[in-house]
């Protein structure tokens, strides 16, 4: 375990036991969605939705993490000591019986002691560019992206399989949906890798790939992202480059992940992609 280097202020809370004034926390008002880590070795304590108003002048949570805080009674006989289980920590008191919430406890903790982790923006993309093993290679390799997974889109039937998806005949594309924390990579960046990984000008196909299910589509979920994809085709067309590629409304238009075995193809392998290579167009 390894312990953060305190300043004599939170020396003074930390580890001597002291107070913070009150009013002066500076997650006092902090209303983010995330989670509160122990400041000397970085445990998580308490999730964001436990946090109210209490009035106290400390941050207020009516209920702690799993195992995270450790209670034991205060010197002064009267308190409860809270302190984080894992580093010893002191973190404030807790207090019962209150009735400012159902639980009917308040952990007041100071501020000092305490991180505050945002929680990830987690947003959802689809892109179809051919094979869906390579476009979900490279996206997999994304800082910001937490998951990509092979599947089928924009197609009439419910839940079809691989073996009816490759006959062309349900509308779908194999497409990737992508999961991704917007806090640390854009749509942008995301559209941008897909018109790289990928021959956008192919109709139908990508390399020896032939067919309507392995068309270069994009299903954007707002105006927004439409207008950044428009750009982008725009900037590739003004190289030279007839864009292929579909623009498409994902309203109505459910993703049905793909069989287990599709998924994380090329690292199952243990190979590169042999339909994909990335070519700078930006």
């Amino acid at each position: 375990m390894r312990l953060r280097e305190l300043t004599p202020e939170e020396k003074k809370v930390i580890v001597e036991k002291g107070t913070e004034l009150p009013f002066t926390g500076h997650l006092l008002m902090n209303k983010e969605a995330g989670t509160y880590t122990c400041k000397r070795c970085g445990a998580p304590l308490f999730p964001s939705d436990a946090k109210f108003e209490s009035g106290s002048g400390w941050p207020s949570f009516d209920d702690a993490l799993p195992g995270a805080v450790a209670q034991t009674p205060d010197p002064d006989g009267q308190r409860t000591e809270i302190s984080c289980k894992r580093c010893g920590a002191h973190l404030g008191h807790v207090f019962k019986g209150e009735g400012f919430t159902p639980k009917s406890a308040r952990f007041c903790v100071n501020s000092v002691s305490m991180d505050f982790v945002a929680a990830p923006l987690l947003k959802k993309a689809w892109f179809a560019g051919g094979c869906f093993w390579g476009v979900e290679y490279y996206f997999d390799q994304l800082d910001g992206v937490l998951g990509a997974v092979s599947g089928y889109m924009g197609g009439s039937l419910d839940n079809p399989n691989y073996q009816q998806v490759r006959t062309g005949r349900t509308g779908h594309a194999e497409t990737v949906e992508v999961t991704y924390d917007a806090s640390k990579v854009s749509y942008e960046t995301l559209a941008r890798l897909f018109f790289e990984i990928h021959d956008p000008t192919q109709v139908d196909g990508q390399g020896p790939d032939l067919g309507t299910q392995y068309r270069s589509e994009v299903f954007y979920t707002d105006p927004t992202e439409r207008t950044i994809l428009e750009n982008l085709t725009s900037q590739l067309k003004a190289k030279g480059l007839k864009v292929a590629t579909h623009l498409t409304d994902a309203q109505g238009k459910k993703f049905y992940p793909a069989e287990d075995y599709h998924q994380d193809y090329y690292d199952h392998k243990g190979q590169q992609p042999s339909c994909h290579f990335k070519v700078k167009r930006f």
